[in-house]
C-alpha cells in the first residue's frame, strides 16, 4: 500500500498525530505501507509512532513529491491519499498515480466536492479561487472513469472530520503564534483558518470532503 501526503501548510502543527492514517491503517490491515511526504520532519514522527507501536517492520517512509514518484510500475495494490491530492489537482494526481497501482488495484483519495448542484453566490466565489476543481459529486466520478477506473464507493465526511481541524486552530492561535514570533505568515495562516472554518460553519449544506474509491480498469 502506498499513502501519499504532501504538507505544504502549519495544518500538522494543530493535529496531535501527524502519522495518523498510516498508523491506523497499519494497525487494521496486514499490508507493508510505503509513506511519501515531501517533509522529512513529518516523516521522522511516523517513524517514531511506528516504533512506538510496533509497527516499524510493516512501514517505509520516503520523501518524495507527489508529482514526481520514483517507483516502479505496478507497484501497489492500494494507492491512498487524504486530503492532499489537492496541491497538484484531483485529476492530475489520479492520472499521474495510475501507473503505480496494479492490474485491478485500488485508490482511495479525499476531495473537496460540491453537495448540491447550486449553491449561494459567497461560497461559490470562496472555493472557485481557493481551488478551481472544485465540483459536485457527478461530476468527480466522470473524472475517475476519465482518468481509467471503475468508481467502487463514495461517502461524504461528516462534520466531526472539520471540527476535528477547526478547534484546535481556533483554540491554539495565540500559542502557536508565540511559538513561531508572530510571524507574518503565521498570522496570515491563521486568519485564512479563521475565514474557512466561519465559511464552513454556514455553507456546510454544501460541501465537503468526499472520499472516492476506485478500482484500476
Amino acid at each position: 500500500m502506498l499513502i501519499v501526503s504532501a504538507k505544504k501548510d502549519w495544518r500538522e502543527q494543530f493535529e496531535g498525530d501527524i502519522p495518523g492514517q498510516t498508523i491506523t491503517l497499519a494497525k487494521n490491515t496486514e499490508a507493508h505501507i510505503t509513506a511519501v511526504d515531501m517533509m522529512q520532519q513529518f516523516l521522522e514522527t511516523l517513524i517514531k509512532k511506528a516504533k512506538e507501536n510496533n509497527l516499524i517492520d510493516r512501514i517505509t517512509a520516503k520523501e518524495m513529491l507527489m508529482d514526481n514518484l520514483t517507483f516502479d510500475e505496478n507497484s501497489f495494490d492500494v494507492i491512498w491519499s487524504e486530503g492532499a491530492v489537492y496541491n497538484i489537482g484531483f485529476e492530475k494526481g489520479l492520472t499521474l498515480w495510475r501507473k503505480y497501482l496494479k492490474d485491478n488495484g485500488y485508490i482511495a483519495v479525499s476531495e473537496i466536492s460540491w453537495l448540491t448542484d447550486t449553491r449561494p453566490e459567497e461560497i461559490e466565489q470562496y472555493w472557485v479561487n481557493a481551488y478551481s476543481e472544485i465540483d459536485t459529486i457527478e461530476n468527480k466520478l466522470s473524472v475517475i472513469e476519465k482518468c481509467g477506473y471503475t468508481s467502487v464507493a463514495h461517502f461524504v465526511l461528516n462534520e466531526k472530520c472539520w471540527l476535528n481541524y477547526y478547534q484546535p486552530l481556533l483554540e491554539n492561535a495565540e500559542e502557536f503564534l508565540k511559538k513561531y514570533d508572530y510571524a507574518d505568515e503565521v498570522k496570515e495562516f491563521l486568519e485564512l483558518g479563521k475565514i474557512e472554518a466561519d465559511m464552513y460553519n454556514r455553507f456546510k449544506d454544501y460541501y465537503s470532503y468526499v472520499f472516492y474509491i476506485a478500482k484500476k480498469k
